[in-house]
């Protein structure tokens, strides 16, 4: 069954999206991600404030490359005319859609009214949005949680409020601020939004495999799932869903050989995007995460955790695939 999903004008073919993930969800990634089967992927969030300084790093984090689209960056701040004015700033690149952070539970975000905390004030939130909207041409739309914590549900409210700004589609998190990444998330509140809202509702949480995504939809009604965690070391998530989703099927799992041939690629790419020193040093996690489950993985992680150069990485990888090799043979 082909589902394509309509956010603002912005096509997105199959409904299976790269959540915005910090220190994860830069170019690189993102076109793994791409080419292995997101419909749209979204950049980590970029500090309103930064953009608006000038800050450098805050700038290059604005980049998208051409074999990205559709792609949707990220804002996350507090302050009404600093949001307005980084949103112009985004609204200026090539990005097809601007998101607002309204659900990182990180400390050092929500203690000065970002992310999560500025979603306990529904009608502030939704000041934010309208401001936003009246000022830049792209489609916006606003990621947030179920709530604060168990006390404090109040997803819904914050969705009719960022709606009726102006939001052209909402993304839920079924776990509370409280919960960070623990327990399971809870897909009722993404039913409940769906039900209480006339734009897309994309549902997130505790989307691993094919069946996850297909029963999200069917026990939600939401128009399609954002994958985060569960695309760490495995972007062929994206593959196997969308492909899933279309024709009911499940493809094999990729070999060892491709998962560490993909693995090289992220290093070559992080390389060339971040420059050697900084690409070899993010590739370490990035490579623990491919390997994970592969025979041997933690020893290898071990030597992958040395590498300082790109290519002492690259020939650690491809070593370990000649051993696994051989061993098969």
């Amino acid at each position: 069954m082909t589902r394509v999903l309509t956010i603002g004008g912005i096509q997105i073919e199959d409904p299976v999206i790269l959540s915005p993930m910090a220190g994860v969800c830069n170019p690189p990634f993102r076109i793994i991600a791409k080419q292995l089967g997101a419909g749209m992927v979204c950049a980590e969030m970029v500090s309103d404030k930064a953009l608006v300084h000038g800050n450098e790093k805050s700038q290059r984090m604005l980049t998208i490359l051409p074999d990205e689209h559709p792609v949707s960056l990220q804002l996350v701040g507090y302050d009404k005319d600093s949001m307005v004015q980084a949103a112009e700033l985004v609204g200026e690149t090539n990005a097809d859609l601007i998101d607002i952070n309204m659900g990182c539970p990180v400390l050092k975000i929500y203690k000065n009214g970002s992310g999560a905390a500025l979603a306990r004030d529904p009608e502030y939130a939704a000041s934010i949005v309208r401001g936003v909207v009246e000022r830049v041409e792209k489609p916006v739309t606003v990621k947030f949680r179920k709530g604060w914590d168990d006390g404090h549900v109040n997803a819904v409210e914050v969705a009719q409020a960022v709606v009726e700004a102006g939001a052209k589609a909402v993304t839920v998190h079924g776990r509370t601020a409280e919960q960070l990444y623990s327990g399971r998330a809870d897909w009722d509140i993404i039913r409940q939004v769906k039900q209480a809202v006339n734009v897309p509702v994309i549902g997130n949480g505790d989307v691993v495999e094919p069946e996850d995504a297909l029963r999200m939809i069917e026990e939600t009604g939401c128009d399609g799932v954002m994958i985060g965690r569960g695309a760490l070391g495995y972007p062929w998530v994206f593959r196997e869903v969308a492909h899933f989703l279309r024709t009911g099927e499940k493809l094999d799992k990729p070999s060892f050989e491709e998962r560490i041939m993909v693995a090289i690629r992220h290093l070559h790419l992080l390389v060339a995007h971040k420059g050697e020193i900084t690409g070899v040093k993010e590739m370490r996690k990035h490579a623990a995460w491919y390997i994970k489950g592969m025979p041997g993985a933690a020893e290898l992680r071990n030597v992958i955790n040395a590498q300082t150069s790109e290519d002492g990485m690259e020939r650690v990888l491809q070593t370990y695939l000649e051993d696994m090799s051989a061993v098969a043979v």
